[in-house]
């Protein structure tokens, strides 16, 4: 998939679903025919009144949005039911919102686990970021060959829409050769094929904690949007247990687009 056409929005009608919804509406733009699909997920079938809610809904959006929204109830766990709907609706983007957890100790969270086992590219919005804006994206890349071409085509995807550079960003954070080894040259010549002209710079920085380094590089570029190339479900290489990931999930202050 590089072509985002259909985005699907978990909603439980929280103002923390409704930012995810906003920021959806606002991806989506006024001039384009994107689908977006809610699905609204309960332990039971039965919902009260929940065809009107979702009416009121439909109704708010109705002048945004050029094709009608499509809303789905269904009755299971959250992480089951939103990859059936994904794989029924062929989805080709979930767009989640989510909390700063008030306990350090947390690790893990309903949207960290959803990241870590969706099989399309899946977009969290802190309720910490601003008002949506996407004009610099940040790819964070370890020292692995990319793999995912079909990634860097997504990701070429959303900064064309939104006429946004892309910023590469590799964090240095144990001994070794950053930037010149032949895996660092093939990477380099992916991102300027895949990218084209949206491809701005490659940047290598030391900081042990690659989460605080993001962070620091994110605030000092203005980053409106964090793209990752999640390992977990890498063929090739030998697949990570998602802890950037999830680090990035549960910290980051500005959108975060993980790219399974």
């Amino acid at each position: 998939m590089d072509k985002i056409s259909t985005l699907l929005v978990p909603f439980d009608f929280s103002p923390l679903a409704e930012k995810a919804l906003d920021y959806a509406v606002d991806f989506i733009g006024l001039k384009t025919n994107m689908k977006l699909v809610l699905v609204h997920i309960t332990e039971t079938p039965e919902s009260d009144n929940i065809n009107t809610r979702f009416e009121e809904i439909k109704l708010k959006y109705s002048k945004t949005l050029r094709s009608p929204m499509e809303c789905i109830h269904k009755a299971g766990s959250l992480t089951d039911s939103v990859l059936e709907v994904q794989k029924n609706q062929q989805i080709d983007l979930i767009i989640m919102a989510t909390s700063a957890p008030s306990d350090s100790s947390i690790t893990k969270s309903n949207t960290s686990e959803l990241v870590k086992v969706a099989d399309c590219p899946v977009l969290v919005v802190p309720n910490t970021s601003d008002d949506f804006q996407l004009k610099n994206i940040a790819l964070v890349l370890g020292k692995d060959e990319i793999n995912n071409k079909e990634a860097l085509s997504t990701l070429l995807d959303v900064a064309r829409k939104f006429n946004a550079k892309v910023h590469v960003l590799t964090i240095e954070n144990e001994p070794g050769i950053y930037g010149y080894s032949s895996t660092d040259e093939k990477n380099e010549n992916l991102l300027e094929y895949y990218l084209e002209s949206f491809y701005k710079d490659h940047m290598f920085i030391e900081n042990k904690d690659v989460v605080e380094g993001i962070s620091q590089y994110v605030t000092e570029k203005e980053i409106d949007l964090i793209t990752i190339l999640p390992s977990n479900h890498d063929k090739k290489n030998s697949p990570s247990k998602g802890k950037l990931t999830e680090a990035l999930t549960l910290q980051s202050k500005v959108p975060l687009l993980a790219i399974n």
